[in-house]
């Protein structure tokens, strides 16, 4: 059965990148080169694509820009918008001058073109299938089995998409490639951005740190049923809330984590969340015109979106073939491809063109909004401190040469190799694109351009690309499949441990000695945009590899690579987070052990107040010799030694609570973190010294939901891009559950840390009183109120 469920998901995930780059292929494949700005101008396929804006239209979109941006933050009604007002700019647009272009047309195949050439077989093979003669010659029965109905329809589409593609005069390329030069519609095309080197916080999100206190305060004397007047607003903890990746499996049971922490106060608590791949697109979705920052929308959105594969053609067909949803999903597209001649265009952005006609696409198909398209548009959630800030996560994949003297063998070189990989991390928020490695990172509007010297490279009409779009984001969030051979492998363990046909043991004698080599290839190429570092050498840290400095682009991934929970991010200085609540949805949660991982993260960058040592109970793994003679044992022997070495595992919550004053000793060194009791150890969390306090809820079963294992349930393979209603309900159902085992005690922990933090201030406050009245001692005047105990006064 396991083995037929993973063949069945396999060909989900295989599905789910062919059936994609299949129909969007044929669509591109035929169609005519984007052109400067309008498909008259083309001529051939390896013209340059320049772009250009002529003198009357350069005119108008500067005198558009000027009157929209005269009063910042107001349209020309004089209503408020939503868009942010424009940053402070130290370059002017310019107009292009339409006597310097080139004409000749001999430039080099830009990344439109060069795509058309590897999917022309597949256009020709899919194209040529003459299917009125077809269905002649062979049997209806027969028909029916080898050709679905719905392929009957798909010759229709996709000419009808090959002319809008086409770039003629008004077609929706055209009118894509118009709006990218309009201010009005994409006011970041003018603004100006540098790069900013700096281990701190960016302005904005220190500002929203402190508004973000003063609504917590109020919701915090709410939560712990207290008065609001007891709650300084220096008191409040800095509560974060974390979901970890798992594809769909991870976006519904977040999704019902998030609401029940919604539902009981805690989540108008927290400063900030933070998700790796489908918790991403929970936090995309939340914030944005569908979920509205209501999680009981999104339940019903999924409901009517899910039940149906991300990469069925006629669906996906269908979305992109018909208005408004077509200019919806393929903005980003030619914005990508006409813009940055350069670019690679690969399996990452069909993937994420095909999630948000998923996703992003509401029941009924017409109530799209281009306002979710862009995450610097979140912080009309959170500019006033109203809503947590989400941060988005993704990884590069850091490989260095090594030296050797040439008369190495290669495994020795691949396995010095792999001793130096390491993963770099990069952030989002609706502020900042971050990398704390680099100490650099850029606006988050002006994602996609590139940059030289830590300066905006303005394109020859003086105007710059828009920012990335949201669907190519939740493809680079959500690129699991990008993922090594070794990721591959540690993905399907859990089925083939549960299998009882010793599959896990034999497997694991097979590639035990391979895992350095597998841990190296990526299958998939992940998805690349401007690499913001260039030119910066010698103002970046000593420690950056070389290949930051020399690499046009930055190929970004699934931060599940790394971590999949992230952590890192929440740890990051300035911060300060004093809980972490934890929403782990791993396949392999206990093998992993991501809560563990990141406790080398703490030890690596010297974070003090990290519970060392926690995480799920080491388990002891059978070294090679022991898992070749398990791979020839009966299943059922098999069963019993797994029994004998599996340890008593967490539960539904576990509370740990490190310490500040851990002194600097080896890992091995340092005592396994101690759990707080579900009685809570109040003392353990409240003395002086206590560190971050970590909440762990991992998706685990729970005899209230009887029937839904993590493990066995074949919907919940992260593999699965379809859900039926009632299996959602299924998953919320287990999530739900699984908070509530926990909810009183993160309320004490929450409760314990605020009670810390305000003797912590009465404290400090207290010794600056005393310190005042011994300056003035010692200055001679008086100490205490004037006349106090004076009989005469």
């Amino acid at each position: 059965m396991y083995r037929a469920a993973f063949r069945a998901h396999a060909r989900l995930a295989l599905g789910t990148v062919a059936g994609g780059a299949i129909a969007f292929g044929t669509i591109v494949a035929r169609s005519q080169p984007l052109h400067a700005d309008s498909g008259e101008t083309a001529t051939s396929w390896t013209a340059q694509p320049t772009v250009t804006a002529t003198k009357k239209r350069a005119s108008a979109q500067e005198g558009a820009h000027i009157d929209a941006f005269k009063q910042p933050g107001s349209r020309r009604d004089g209503t408020r918008s939503r868009t942010p007002a424009p940053p402070p700019q130290t370059k002017n647009h310019v107009d292009y001058d339409e006597s310097k272009q080139g004409t000749d047309g001999t430039a080099s195949a830009t990344a439109w073109t060069t795509i058309t050439a590897p999917l022309a077989a597949a256009r020709d093979t899919f194209t040529n299938i003459n299917l009125d003669v077809n269905l002649a010659q062979i049997g209806e029965s027969i028909t029916d089995y080898v050709l679905p109905a719905w392929v009957k329809g798909l010759p229709a589409l996709i000419s009808e998409l090959q002319d809008e593609m086409s770039m003629a005069p008004w077609s929706l390329s055209w009118e894509i490639w118009e709006d990218a030069h309009d201010p009005e519609k994409n006011p970041e095309i003018v603004w100006d951005a540098e790069v900013r080197i700096s281990s701190g916080l960016c302005v904005e999100e220190q500002q929203y740190l402190s508004k973000r206190k003063f609504a917590v305060a109020k919701a915090l004397a709410k939560y712990l049923d207290v008065p609001a007047d007891d709650v300084h607003p220096d008191d409040v903890p800095v509560i974060a809330m974390c979901g970890s990746g798992g594809g769909l499996r991870a976006l519904i049971a977040g999704t019902s984590s998030y609401l029940s922490a919604q539902q009981a106060g805690l989540l108008d608590c927290t400063t900030y969340t933070a998700g790796v791949s489908g918790s991403c697109w929970l936090q995309t979705l939340y914030y944005s015109s569908i979920g509205q920052t209501d999680f009981g929308r999104l339940a019903d959105h999924f409901k009517s979106r899910l039940n149906v594969h991300l990469a069925f053609p006629p669906a996906a067909l269908g979305l992109l073939s018909q208005a408004p949803t077509n200019k919806f999903l393929l903005g980003g597209v030619v914005e990508k491809l006409k813009g940055v001649p350069d670019a690679e265009f690969g399996v990452v952005d069909i993937y994420g063109m095909l999630l948000a006609a998923r996703l992003l696409v509401p029941k009924g198909e017409l109530g799209v909004s281009d306002w979710d398209l862009k995450v610097s548009n979140q912080r009309y959630f959170v500019d006033h401190g109203d809503k947590p800030l989400p941060i988005y996560t993704a990884v590069r994949h850091e490989i260095p040469e090594v030296e050797h003297d040439g008369r190495e063998a290669s495994a020795s070189v691949a396995q010095k190799r792999e001793e130096a990989a390491y993963f770099q991390w990069f952030e989002w928020t609706p502020y900042e694109f971050f990398c704390e490695e680099l100490n650099a990172g850029i606006p988050t509007w002006a994602t996609g351009r590139p940059f030289d010297a830590g300066k905006t490279l303005w394109r020859e009409n003086g105007l710059a690309l828009p920012e990335v779009r949201v669907p190519l984001m939740m493809g680079i969030w959500g690129s699991a499949f990008c993922a090594t051979l070794s990721d591959y492998y540690k993905e399907i363990q859990p089925i083939l441990r549960g299998s009882g046909l010793g599959l896990g043991s034999s497997l694991d004698a097979l590639l035990s000695d391979k895992d350095a080599d597998m841990v190296k290839v990526h299958p998939l190429d992940p998805a690349s945009i401007p690499n913001f570092a260039l030119g910066l050498r010698g103002k970046l840290p000593s420690t950056c590899p070389e290949s930051i400095h020399n690499d046009s682009h930055l190929r970004l991934m699934d931060a599940g690579m790394s971590n999949n929970l992230p952590i890192y991010p929440l740890l990051r200085p300035g911060r300060n987070v004093d809980v972490i609540i934890a929403f782990d949805v791993s396949a392999d949660a206990p093998h992993a052990n991501w809560i563990g991982v990141a406790g080398g993260y703490a030890k690596q960058r010297k974070i003090k107040g990290w519970p060392m040592g926690a995480g799920w109970p080491p388990r002891a793994e059978p070294d090679a010799e022991v898992t070749r003679e398990l791979a020839h044992a009966e299943s059922s022997a098999q069963e019993t030694v797994t029994q004998a070495q599996a340890m008593d595992d967490l539960s539904h919550c576990t509370v740990w609570v490190g310490s500040t004053t851990e002194s600097s000793v080896a890992p091995e060194d340092i005592p396994a973190a101690k759990h707080v009791s579900s009685d809570l150890d109040v003392p353990e969390i409240s003395r002086p010294d206590a560190g971050i306090a970590v909440i762990y809820f991992p998706l685990i079963t729970n005899d209230a939901v009887p029937g839904v294992d993590p493990q066995k349930s074949d919907y919940m393979s992260t593999w699965n891009f379809v859900y039926t209603p009632d299996e959602i309900d299924k998953v919320m159902a287990l999530a739900k559950a699984n908070f509530a085992e926990g909810e009183e005690q993160t309320k004490r922990t929450v409760r314990a840390v605020w009670q810390r933090k305000m003797e912590g201030r009465m404290r400090r406050e207290k010794e600056a009183r005393d310190l005042r009245a011994r300056v003035r001692m010692r200055r001679g005047e008086p100490v205490g109120r004037t006349g106090w105990g004076d009989h005469f006064v």
